[in-house]
C-alpha cells in the first residue's frame, strides 16, 4: 500500500528543482518499497520543502542545534505499521543545494536521497550504532538504485557512526 504524500512548499527557491512533486513522490515510494514495512490503507507522509532559516528554527527547537541542516524527520508517535500519519519530513533548499554542488551531483538526486533518508527515520531506522547505520545505508542504496541514482556515499553512515562513537 502506498502512502498519501502531502507536499507543502514554503520557500520559492524550490521552483528551481524541476518537477519537485515527482521527485518527492518517487523518492518516498522507492523508500517504502525497499523498507519492507507494511502501511495501512490511510498511511500519509507530510513533506515540507523549506529554506535554511525555517529548518534552523526547527533544528533549534527540537534538537537544540542552532544551525540549518539538510533534512529533519518527525515520526508520528505511534507504530509505523498502523494507519494514519507516519510523520513529517522537512528539507531545506539552500543546504541541499550546497551539498549537491559540493558533491557535484544533480540537485534532484541529492534531494531524493535526503527524502529516502528522512522516510527511513519515520520507519524507525537510525544510524547511531554501526549495525543500524549499515542496515539503513543498504536500504538507502537500494531505494536510490530503484530511481537510477548511484551510490551516494563516499563517507558512509557507518563511518559517521564510528566517529560519533569515538566522540562519546
Amino acid at each position: 500500500m502506498n502512502p498519501v504524500i502531502d507536499i507543502a512548499v514554503e520557500a520559492e527557491e524550490w521552483t528551481q528543482l524541476e518537477d519537485h512533486p515527482r521527485v518527492v513522490e518517487a523518492a518516498i515510494l522507492a523508500a517504502v518499497g525497499e523498507s519492507g514495512i507494511f502501511l495501512g490503507p490511510n498511511a500519509e507522509v507530510s513533506v515540507l520543502l523549506c529554506d535554511d532559516a525555517y529548518i534552523q528554527k526547527l533544528n533549534q527547537k527540537w534538537r537544540g542545534i542552532d544551525k540549518p541542516t539538510n533534512v529533519l524527520s518527525f515520526p508520528a508517535p505511534h507504530d509505523v505499521g498502523s494507519s494514519g500519519l507516519l510523520g513529517d519530513i522537512v528539507v531545506a533548499f539552500e543546504t541541499a543545494a550546497k551539498e549537491a554542488a559540493a558533491a557535484q551531483i544533480p540537485l534532484h538526486e541529492h534531494v531524493a536521497h535526503l527524502l529516502v533518508h528522512g522516510f527511513l527515520h519515520l520507519a524507525g531506522h537510525d544510524h547511531i550504532r554501526t549495525l543500524e547505520a549499515e542496515a539503513m545505508e543498504m536500504i538507502e542504496r537500494a531505494a536510490l538504485g530503484r530511481l537510477g541514482i548511484s551510490d551516494p556515499y563516499s563517507a558512509s553512515l557507518v563511518e559517521e557512526a564510528a566517529c560519533a562513537n569515538e566522540r562519546a
